[in-house]
């Protein structure tokens, strides 16, 4: 039984690049109307209450946010965002992103972003 609570804390307590979020599969890849800016800073006020501040970087046609674990360190997502026509396309990569039992207020974020 130890050695499953080992395992399982070094599962959700190791560190994950930028990189390696990117080459996993994404888990939200939409479309919205928005612009990449507004629809930036709309993910960020949604995650203000539950994630520490965001790296936003520009990224493409438009802009990259890097969002912090709320345990550890390292990136737990990472929203892309390019312009696309009068919008703009999202694609979110997750750590963990097989994972049943992950937080899910980053998705929650993306989405609820997507339109309006």
């Amino acid at each position: 039984m130890k050695w499953v609570v080992v395992a399982l804390a070094a599962t959700l307590g190791g560190c994950v690049s930028v990189s390696e979020l990117e080459r996993s599969p994404e888990t939200l890849n939409v479309i919205s109307g928005k612009k990449p800016k507004a629809y930036a800073d709309c993910v960020q006020k949604q995650l203000a209450e539950t994630r520490g501040p965001l790296e936003v970087e520009p990224y493409h046609d438009g802009l990259r946010l890097v969002v912090p674990q709320k345990l550890g360190s390292g990136p737990a997502a990472l929203v892309d965002i390019n312009e696309r026509g009068s919008g703009s396309s999202i694609k979110l990569y997750e750590r963990l992103n097989n994972f049943p039992l992950r937080l899910g207020d980053v998705k929650t974020a993306a989405t609820r972003c997507i339109s309006g």
